[in-house]
């Protein structure tokens, strides 16, 4: 369980083709409080730490996982989101994330809005009943507000503020037109959701 609160941006220092693709990515945490076997949220995808060093981290990203999360993400060289799960007693800065990618989004707009940078995303419409005006959403990691809502025959469209400080401190700075994200919806709209299409069967 995460927060969408990024603590750190790593960097994907090496990839092995195995089984599954392996990730060496180098970060600031201090390892020393990272447990093998711990969950490290990766650009919005809950991933486990099987090796470390002083300096790095290594995670295994499934076939299914890779085919379902955003283009560039699993690359050398790539920045990726990081943040460490949730503890009790900790501070909910964001909203309540899973690490759980519901969907791949398109940024099909970005445009300066006073001192922050206001991005258009489009998904897949199947996601329309869960994104709601200032509700919460995911993207690569990041919990941002959703400003405004509309569906459209292509697809839902949302658009998020990013303001000075997220620009800094996440990878969302560099957001380009084009670009994919990982996007997941708010865990109670994902339950919501559920129960609806369960009681119309």
């Amino acid at each position: 369980m995460f927060t969408g609160i990024i603590t750190d941006i790593g960097t994907v220092r090496k990839l092995e083709q195995k089984g599954d693709l392996r990730l060496t990515i180098g970060c600031g945490y201090d390892l020393s409080t990272v447990d093998m076997g711990a969950s490290i949220s990766c650009s919005g995808a809950c991933l486990t730490v099987v090796d470390k060093g002083d300096d790095w981290f290594a995670v295994d990203v499934s076939q299914e996982t890779v085919s379902k999360t955003a283009a560039g993400l699993w690359a050398e060289g790539a920045r990726l989101n990081l943040e460490r799960p949730l503890r009790m007693g900790d501070e909910l800065g964001g909203h309540i994330v899973t690490g759980h990618v519901d969907s791949v989004g398109e940024v099909i707009d970005v445009f300066p809005e006073g001192d922050s940078t206001r991005i258009g995303i489009r998904v897949d419409r199947s996601l329309a009943p869960a994104i709601a005006q200032k509700g919460s959403v995911c993207l690569d990691g990041v919990s941002l507000t959703v400003n405004d809502v509309s569906d459209a025959e292509d697809g839902t469209r949302f658009s998020v503020n990013i303001i000075p400080h997220t620009a800094h401190e996440t990878t969302l700075g560099d957001i380009a037109q084009g670009r994919q994200l990982n996007v997941e919806i708010d865990v109670i709209a994902r339950y919501i959701d559920r129960m609806l299409a369960a009681r119309a069967q």
